[in-house]
């Protein structure tokens, strides 16, 4: 796990931003498949199954996917995918923390919980 320093992630927020707008876009996307793909699931587990426009939703899961790996490799933890919610792990005295912020909010990250708190244990910095 990659802990970071609070300039650390602070400098990191313009490109989360960004892949954290196409995470949201891809979502989105899929979401209109919802339906479609359960029923398709089910109808696997029956031999057959598929979706009409299967191309389209495999190269938008592709794409979700790639941006999630990218957010990963980061070391950033995504916790929300509607609110763009994430956390930094981070070292607090002597123990690991999670710096927490999401879209919508300022260019520095002003929040901190503990790893079992989550965000309703939100601290300012």
């Amino acid at each position: 796990m990659k802990l970071f320093t609070i300039q650390e992630a602070n400098a990191l927020l313009p490109n989360v931003r960004i892949i954290l707008a196409k995470i949201q876009r891809a979502h989105r996307k899929l979401s209109r498949y919802r339906d479609d793909a359960k029923k398709a699931s089910e109808a696997a587990e029956q031999g057959g199954g598929g979706i009409e426009q299967g191309v389209e939703y495999a190269t938008i899961l592709t794409e979700l996917t790639v941006q999630l790996a990218e957010l990963d490799g980061l070391g950033v933890q995504l916790k929300d995918f509607d609110r763009g919610l994430v956390d930094f792990p981070s070292l607090r005295e002597g123990r690991v923390v999670l710096l927490c912020w999401q879209l919508g909010e300022g260019d520095e990250l002003e929040w901190w919980h503990d790893v079992d708190a989550g965000f309703a244990g939100r601290t300012p910095l």
